[in-house]
């Protein structure tokens, strides 16, 4: 298990895992809840981009995405977002479910995983 990487390790789960040149990133969500879902998937895509750096990867480089969505009617606001962040001619496979998230506040959480060198 020595070439596996735990990013920001905790108790209950690592913020990333990097194995066989694959970071796999846990739900980002938003610090600040109170947002709408376009302020909060501003959030967690510049908490992705971070830990992307972090890595050593970056937008070009993402394999998948999980998208998770409270309420599947702010699809729009979150695809607003995510278009002008994601990677031009290198999107990531993705799916977008609606799900209820950890508070009730929460708008937004998306999983990444991406190639790292």
């Amino acid at each position: 298990m020595s070439n596996v990487k735990r990013i920001h390790p905790g108790k209950r789960m690592s913020e990333a895992v990097v194995h066989n040149g694959v970071a796999y990133f846990s739900g980002q969500v938003a610090d600040d809840a109170a947002q709408d879902v376009e302020g909060q998937t501003a959030q967690v895509l510049a908490a992705i981009d971070g830990l992307l750096a972090e890595v050593g990867s970056d937008r070009t480089r993402l394999l998948s995405a999980q998208v998770f969505l409270a309420n599947i009617s702010e699809f729009a606001g979150m695809n607003k977002v995510w278009d002008t962040w994601v990677a031009q001619g290198n999107p990531p496979a993705r799916a977008t479910i609606e799900a209820r998230l950890a508070s009730p506040d929460l708008k937004v959480e998306i999983m990444v995983t991406a190639a790292v060198d």
